[in-house]
């Protein structure tokens, strides 16, 4: 990380700002939506620390007054943009028909992120805590609340702080700290975040449910994908705005507009959002070797997938998920 130099600013600040760079990157994630725009802020947050540090002068404790400062960056850049958003949030389930299927360029589409780049938890419980407040239908939620309610949502119900440091973060009283929470919280109720299974660690029997997905769809088998798709199961493919509910919904997409990812490899990456993911690779039309098609990511729950996302801005995620840009035959 380059740090500005020219400042009175103690030569062990840059190694206290790191410990708290995974913390900070989940926080302003939840805030924004984006592990792009989430990095940009704590870099943001890291570098007015340092700018500012010969003022902190220890009147707070160091950790409450990175999370004003990233507070402060992240609602300077949520006043500047739309909420960004799923396909779910424009209205009702599509057929599949490929004329639903329209790109909204104006949208600032929510994207997923890497777990290793919020969380250094090795505890299984902390691990699967942490991925309940970070699944994509979460970060969808929050993206509805107004921004100071959003920090204090995530400040007091993810991060368990108490509605007196909350406030002293965001300079008002506990009864609007208290009162902004209950708002946000009836929010968050009305949109119904289904429950799906934890997937860290993986069990024996979900790492077997999970092999034959993966089998089911490589080989692109209508019978077994229909094993393993639950019958309500949801799909989205940002940054089209069509999606559909329905495992027959589905499988007559796979199977007729879709056909074009027959053949398919999956590469397994780390998880996504708290849930399974995979980059997609369709046949090349060049006839050698495979193309990026997909981020995918797969939620489950009672042993069946409930929601796929395909997210196809291969060319921003890709890298952040460590995937090549092809794979060979």
């Amino acid at each position: 990380m380059a740090l500005m130099t020219q400042t009175a600013a103690p030569p062990e600040l840059e190694h206290r700002l790191e410990q708290h760079r995974s913390e900070l990157t989940g926080y302003c994630y939840r805030m924004l939506g984006s592990p792009f725009e989430a990095e940009d802020a704590v870099q943001d947050t890291f570098l007015r620390a340092w700018r500012g540090f010969d003022r902190f002068e220890g009147r707070a404790a160091f950790r409450s007054w990175l999370y004003r400062i990233a507070t402060n960056v992240c609602l300077d850049m949520l006043n500047s943009r739309a909420r960004r958003a799923r396909p779910m949030d424009f209205g009702p389930a599509a057929t599949p028909d490929p004329a639903n299927l329209n790109s909204l360029p104006e949208v600032t589409w929510i994207e997923p992120i890497p777990m290793s780049l919020i969380s250094t938890d090795e505890d299984p419980a902390d691990v699967v805590a942490n991925r309940d407040t970070i699944r994509l239908a979460f970060i969808a939620a929050l993206q509805h609340l107004p921004a100071r309610q959003r920090a204090v949502l995530i400040l007091c119900e993810v991060l368990r702080w108490k509605a007196s440091e909350v406030a002293e973060l965001l300079d008002t009283s506990v009864a609007s700290v208290n009162s902004a929470l209950q708002r946000a919280r009836a929010t968050i109720d009305e949109h119904e975040i289904a429950e799906t299974d934890a997937v860290a660690p993986m069990d024996a029997e979900q790492r077997e449910m999970l092999a034959r997905y993966v089998d089911a769809f490589q080989r692109y088998d209508v019978d077994a994908l229909t094993a393993v798709i639950r019958e309500d199961a949801s799909q989205s493919m940002p940054p089209y705005d069509m999606w559909l509910s329905g495992r027959d919904d589905l499988l007559t997409w796979f199977f007729g507009a879709g056909i074009g990812c027959a053949g398919s490899k999956l590469i397994p990456v780390e998880m996504a959002n708290g849930s399974v993911a995979f980059g997609q690779y369709k046949p090349s039309e060049s006839g050698s070797g495979y193309d990026p098609w997909a981020l995918q990511v797969v939620e489950f729950a009672g042993g069946r997938v409930v929601e796929f996302t395909f997210f196809l801005s291969t060319e921003r995620l890709f890298p952040l998920f460590g995937l090549p840009p092809r794979l060979e035959a």
